[in-house]
């Protein structure tokens, strides 16, 4: 039997004819197959076939057998004659795709799939990949041999018997052309991101999947971290991506929104996508819309958790629509009657409403049984909803379940349980849904898993064997944000926070609920729920206590206690202290707590500090701190050191600090540069700085460079996709040179830039090109187009333009247009203005009536401001309730203030004063006033157990 030479040795052998025929190949260099092209395709193909046919001899399997065992990797089972078509001579080369089924049906090792899918790529005339060296190809494997269902594409919900698993003919929407657009930019050697932003089940997932098809082709790697959790395994390896990879993040809020990883995180994808060593990478991520408003919304005050991530998602998230518009549903159908059975069956129920997606996952039925459920199988599916929307992970215990329930049942449903009630509920909610989803299924947890010399938390490592041995359950995706829409505004009852306490061991999931009881104004939950965090081995509630012990009076044990708490990687208690003590006067103490937290990797404390005394006219001091936080490599203290000496006067000092803060990864700087080099008379240079920052999403950087050059004062912060606040002054203008630079940034694919600029034309009343501006910002997406394009057609009189392109707006979720064009319309016609409210209201957007409410609260109309804000209640809103207890109180209705107070903190909307004042010991979960309690007033961790209460 001949033996072949594996894909590396055999692309460097000399041309030469085996006994067998075959034409091998001649050496290569830089991953091209050099020789006649047409030569080269056909060996390519002919030694495909042929280890293609010595795998199968192999193998044992007979053709039907290996048939049976193939699905491709869009999820569709091979045809026999694919198979045969694949092996025939002269048959035209097989795609990668059924190269990779064939190779899955028979489980050939990763390796030896690999060299046959070089060789197809080869066979058709596509570069091959250099050999893979020492060090291995890389993460992930070829988008080829993946499976849609392992990379978490829900399988099609109904369906004949032996299609669970396929999926559907995809039907593209308008999203697909700018995702299309994205893999063809990364094919091209540019690295990009997009991030798309939907509810549950409406196709995110799969539209991420079938735009890197293309790739796929041509021999792109895959990878999805995941193992031993997503955020450990992307913060572990994402330096180590390689050039052409799909960085997959699905449901994205599980990398970004980790506690204490999520910014580095944030960072390092940043890092890659700006790299052009790594280059061209391909980051697709999907999100549910209330994480993406979370994480766009720009702070108000104080601590700010998410800039980083805010500055990487800022012009790389995609909408994606709840349904299928009128020519989706048309292509359905032509799917449909060309024999895809999976949309057929979905277009009898999703063809009206236009929900296809959630139709084919199953959503719908999943609604149904949770409406139809028995009062014991309800309350847990309520559990669990509870339990995910208050922070809780998506592994939640069976005894934690189970005990919970009790207080979600009333006291009929109670006395009809059978003992075996919990198996009977369980076993119902195990049921899968056309086949693949169950409303609450079981989940089999990995064991942890340590690297050699790091650290395990006794706690973790002494939890009660009896609560970590038991099952866990996870919440499907759509009951889960089911329950965030319909019980935002419930506090769980006793049961659920007695349960958590005793039930839960995981010290993120104790230190979620721990705050989630704190906002509902539970203090005595909160309190106790941040003591059994920590004795679970937190150190993030560790940190919390410090400070709670700081405002007792114990300095002493707040500092040691803090200090714990950095060592196992939270640095907040270290900070807040250092800041609270510089606010004192104690500047030494502050130093000290900042210094040891610089040291554990956290120099907010120091900055902070320093602009406190930049304040104070201290600049000296500010100085030395600022040089400290540089010695530990913050790129961000550099950007203030440069200011300080901007300020003295030492321009050339100054960017020269601004340009190690942005080698060191400190886009923000961007701003300082490019001003510094107008200010020496680079314009071109300062452009060029200028655009830099536009492409790292930093718009402030092109508004600032503009702004000078129109001659106005501009804020020069970091902020990205946040409103600039800028003053006139005098000086020379030219107004040339501004348009040129918004231009620019417009023309490199900053959206925002074509806004700004169609402002500079409306305010110049050159409202054609403005329009012009604003509409090609809309047809790119741009965050606040739609918006501004609503308010130009307005005052232009094009009043049913206006409303036509706020309804368009919202009907793709984004409510602003609509609330624009209510707060205009209140200014001239109050009946239309409440008209269109009502309307925004009733296609489920309510901020347009809970804006209108305000306007006419502002203007004394509290009657007419109540009708509203009840309305907006009425439809779900829990905004508003603040609002309307405040009406009520001032209106002298006490009672009535403090029932819809309760719902404010039954909802966690904001903290307010009135519940400290009306309730100071807090609340029971029932509502009623907590009686007076004493806290516990001292923490320490143990060193051979967890921790022990004093």
């Amino acid at each position: 039997m001949l033996t072949r030479p594996n894909f590396a040795e055999w692309v460097s052998a000399p041309v030469r004819s085996d006994k067998d025929g075959l034409l091998w190949i001649c050496g290569t260099q830089g991953g091209h197959v050099e020789g006649d092209d047409d030569g080269r395709k056909a060996a390519a193909l002919a030694e495909l076939r042929a280890r293609l046919k010595d795998a199968i001899a192999l193998s044992g399997l007979t053709m039907d057998q290996l048939v049976g065992r193939m699905t491709t990797s869009r999820g569709g089972a091979v045809r026999r004659s694919t198979l045969f078509e694949a092996l025939r001579p002269g048959a035209p080369v097989p795609t990668a795709r059924t190269v990779a089924a064939i190779a899955g049906g028979l489980a050939l090792p990763q390796e030896q799939t690999q060299e046959l899918l070089d060789l197809q790529r080869a066979a058709v005339g596509k570069p091959v990949p250099a050999p893979a060296t020492t060090s291995g190809r890389g993460l992930g494997k070829p988008i080829a041999e993946w499976d849609p269902h392992d990379l978490e594409v829900h399988a099609a919900g109904t369906g004949p018997a032996g299609l669970e698993r396929a999926l559907p003919g995809y039907v593209p929407r308008a999203h697909d052309r700018l995702l299309a657009d994205a893999a063809r930019e990364a094919a091209g050697g540019r690295s990009r991101m997009l991030v798309l932003v939907g509810s549950s089940s409406t196709g995110k997932t799969r539209a991420c999947w079938e735009a890197v098809q293309p790739l796929a082709e041509d021999g792109w790697r895959l990878w999805h971290p995941f193992d031993p959790t997503r955020a450990e395994a992307a913060l572990a390896d994402l330096e180590h991506i390689t050039p052409r990879t799909v960085v997959w993040l699905n449901e994205a809020q599980h990398y970004l929104d980790a506690p204490q990883t999520g910014e580095r995180i944030a960072a390092a994808l940043h890092t890659l996508l700006t790299d052009s060593a790594r280059a061209p990478v391909l980051v697709l991520g999907t999100l549910w819309p209330q994480y993406a408003n979370q994480y766009m919304k720009l702070p108000s005050a104080g601590s700010d958790p998410h800039s980083r991530v805010r500055e990487l998602l800022a012009a790389r998230t995609l909408t994606v629509p709840d349904t299928f518009d009128r020519h989706a549903l048309a292509t359905a159908q032509a799917f449909a009657g060309s024999g895809d059975r999976l949309l057929a069956d979905a277009l009898t129920r999703a063809g009206d409403h236009g929900r296809l997606a959630q139709d084919l996952a199953g959503a719908p039925e999943l609604l149904r049984r949770y409406a139809d459920a028995s009062p014991a199988v309800r309350a847990l599916l309520q559990v669990a909803m509870d339990a995910r929307r208050l922070g809780a992970g998506p592994h939640l215990p069976h005894a934690f379940l189970v005990d919970a329930a009790a207080d979600y049942l009333d006291e009929h449903d109670w006395d009809e349980l059978t003992d075996d009630w919990a198996e009977a509920a369980f076993a119902d909610l195990a049921r899968r849904t056309h086949g693949r989803q169950a409303p609450l299924r079981r989940s089999n947890l990995k064991p942890a898993r340590h690297l050699p010399g790091q650290p395990v938390l006794t706690a973790k490592a002494e939890a009660p064997k009896t609560a970590a041995a038991g099952p866990v359950f996870v919440l499907a995706d759509y009951l889960d944000q089911h329950g965030r829409t319909t019980r935002r505004a419930l506090c769980p009852p006793a049961s659920f926070w007695h349960a958590a306490y005793t039930c839960l061991i995981r010290p993120d999931d104790l230190n979620e609920l721990a705050d989630a009881a704190k906002c509902r104004h539970r203090l005595r939950w909160a309190h106790d729920l941040r003591h059994r965090a920590a004795e679970m081995g937190s150190p993030s509630a560790w940190a919390k206590l410090a400070l709670m012990q700081e405002r007792e009076g114990d300095r002493e044990g707040a500092e040691d206690l803090a200090r714990q708490a950095a060592a196992a990687g939270d640095t907040s208690a270290l900070s807040e202290l250092a800041e609270t003590h510089e606010s004192m006067g104690d500047r030494e103490g502050a130093e000290g707590l900042a210094r040891q937290a610089a040291a554990a990797g956290d120099t907010s404390a120091l900055l902070s500090i320093a602009k406190r005394r930049v304040w104070r006219e201290d600049l000296e001091g500010a100085e030395a701190l600022l040089q400290q936080a540089v010695a530990t490599g913050d790129a961000s203290a550099l950007a203030e050191l440069g200011r300080l000496r901007e300020e003295s006067g030492d321009l050339e000092g100054a960017e020269a600090l601004y340009r190690r803060a942005a080698a060191g990864g400190d886009t923000g700087v961007l701003t300082y540069l490019a001003l510094a080099r107008e200010k020496a008379g680079d314009r071109e240079g300062a452009e060029t700085f200028a655009l830099q920052g536009s492409a790292a999403g930093n718009i402030g950087a092109v508004i600032s460079l503009a702004a000078m050059r129109e001659g106005s004062q501009s804020f020069v912060g970091g902020e990205v996709g946040g409103v600039i606040s800028m003053e006139t002054r005098d000086g020379p203008r030219d107004q040339e040179g501004a348009d040129t630079v918004y231009r620019r940034a417009a023309d490199a694919g900053n959206t925002s830039a074509l806004l700004w600029l169609a402002q500079r034309r409306e305010r110049a009343f050159r409202w054609a090109e403005a329009k012009a501006l604003t509409q090609q910002a809309v047809d790119a997406g741009a965050f606040g187009a739609m918006a501004q394009l609503t308010d130009m057609r307005e005052r232009l009189g094009d009043r049913q333009g206006a409303e036509a392109l706020a309804r368009q707006a919202a009907a793709t979720g984004d409510a602003s247009a609509l609330t624009t064009l209510v707060q205009m319309r209140e200014r001239r016609d109050r009946e239309c203005a409440e008209a269109l409210a009502q309307q925004a209201a009733d296609a489920g957007h309510t901020s347009a009536l809970a804006e209108l409410g305000r306007l006419r609260e502002e203007s004394g109309d509290l009657g007419g401001a109540e009708a509203l804000y009840r309305q907006a209640v009425d439809k779900g809103d829990t905004s508003v309730l603040y609002s309307l207890a405040g009406i009520r109180e001032d209106a002298g209705d006490l009672e009535g203030a403090k029932a819809l107070m309760r719902q404010v903190v039954d909802a966690a909307e904001f903290f307010a004063a009135r519940p400290i004042l009306w309730w100071p010991h807090g609340l029971e979960p029932d509502g009623s006033p907590t009686a007076p309690w004493t806290p516990r007033t001292r923490f320490e961790i143990s060193k051979t157990r967890p921790g022990s209460l004093l």
